[in-house]
C-alpha cells in the first residue's frame, strides 16, 4: 500500500510551462494538451524568426537589388559584372551586401553578416569566420535590376512562409526527438527521488521542459532585432536556452508528489504476535 505525500501540493492543471511547477503539471496532462501548448510556443518562435527576416534582412536585399545595374548575371559558375568593383550595394546592422570581384578585402562592413559577391564565389563574413559558396554551374542567375526585382518580389513572401513553416514543424519534431532522449533520465530522477512517474509521463514532462528555452530564444531574437542584443549576446542566449532545458528536466520532477510506504514499522516495537500472551499460547 503506497501513500502519496508532498511538502507542496502537486499541480493539477497544466497550462503554463514557464516554471518548474508548471512543467511538472504536464506529466499528468494529456498528450493533446502538451501538443497544443507546444504548438503555441512554436508559433511564437516562428513569428520571431519571420519578423527578424522581414524587418532586418529582406529590406537590405530590397535595397541591394535597387542598386544593381541593368545588365549582369551568373552563368557558368562566373559572375558577369561590368560596373564598378568593389562597391557596397546595401548595408544595415544585421546584413551587408557588396560586390568585390577579386575579394581584395577593401570593403569590410560592421554588420553582423556581410555577403560579398566575387567573380567565382560568394563569401560570407561574420563573427564566426568566413564561409565560401561557389556559384553553381549550369544555371543562369540574374544579377540585374530589371530581372531580379520582380523575381525577388515573387519569391520573398514564399521564403517567409517557408521560414515560418520550417521553424514551427522543426521545433515540434526536435522537441519530440529530445523528449524521447530525455525521458529515461527524467524517469531515473523520479525513481531515485521517490516520485511516482511512468515512462510516458516522463516523456510528457521532458517535452514540456524544453519550452522555457524556446521562449527565451524567441525573446532574444526580438531583442536582437530591436538592437537590445548584439550577436554575442544572442549566441549566449542560444547557449542558455539549452542549459535552461536541462535545469528544468531535473528540477521539475521534484514538484511532483513524493511516494512513500503508507506504514513503516518501528524496529523498537515488538509485533503483536510476539507479545508475552502469544508466547504462552504457543507453549
Amino acid at each position: 500500500m503506497l501513500n502519496r505525500v508532498s511538502a507542496w501540493r502537486e499541480p493539477s492543471f497544466a497550462w503554463e510551462p514557464l516554471t518548474p511547477r508548471g512543467v511538472a503539471a504536464f506529466a499528468r496532462a494529456s498528450f493533446e494538451r502538451l501538443f497544443i501548448v507546444q504548438g503555441l510556443f512554436a508559433l511564437l518562435a516562428a513569428a520571431a524568426v519571420v519578423w527578424v527576416l522581414s524587418d532586418g534582412v529582406f529590406p537590405v536585399i530590397d535595397d541591394a537589388i535597387e542598386q544593381l545595374p541593368d545588365t549582369g548575371s551568373i552563368h557558368g559558375g562566373r559572375l558577369d559584372w561590368r560596373d564598378d568593383s568593389p562597391v557596397m550595394l546595401a548595408e544595415d546592422r544585421l546584413l551587408a551586401i557588396s560586390i568585390d570581384l577579386e575579394h581584395g578585402g577593401v570593403l569590410r562592413s560592421p554588420a553582423d553578416f556581410q555577403c560579398e559577391f566575387g567573380r567565382a564565389d560568394l563569401r560570407i563574413f561574420s563573427l564566426f569566420g568566413e564561409a565560401y559558396v561557389d556559384y553553381p554551374n549550369g544555371y543562369l542567375i540574374a544579377v540585374n535590376r530589371p530581372e531580379a526585382r520582380p523575381a525577388w518580389g515573387a519569391w520573398s513572401p514564399n521564403l517567409l512562409g517557408l521560414a515560418a513553416i520550417g521553424t514551427f514543424f522543426g521545433l515540434l519534431i526536435t522537441w519530440a526527438v529530445l523528449a524521447t532522449v530525455y525521458c529515461l533520465p527524467v524517469w531515473l530522477v523520479c525513481f531515485f527521488a521517490n516520485r511516482d512517474l511512468s515512462l510516458l509521463a516522463s516523456w510528457r514532462l521532458a517535452g514540456a521542459a524544453l519550452m522555457p528555452g524556446a521562449a527565451l530564444i524567441s525573446v532574444a531574437l526580438v531583442l536582437y532585432e530591436l538592437n537590445g542584443f548584439d550577436l554575442v549576446q544572442l549566441c549566449f542566449a542560444f547557449g542558455m536556452h539549452l542549459v535552461i532545458g536541462w535545469v528544468y528536466l531535473f528540477v521539475a520532477p521534484l514538484f511532483l508528489n513524493r511516494v512513500l510506504p503508507a506504514d513503516k514499522s518501528n524496529p523498537f516495537v515488538k509485533p503483536a504476535d510476539a507479545s508475552p500472551a502469544a508466547g504462552r499460547a504457543e507453549n
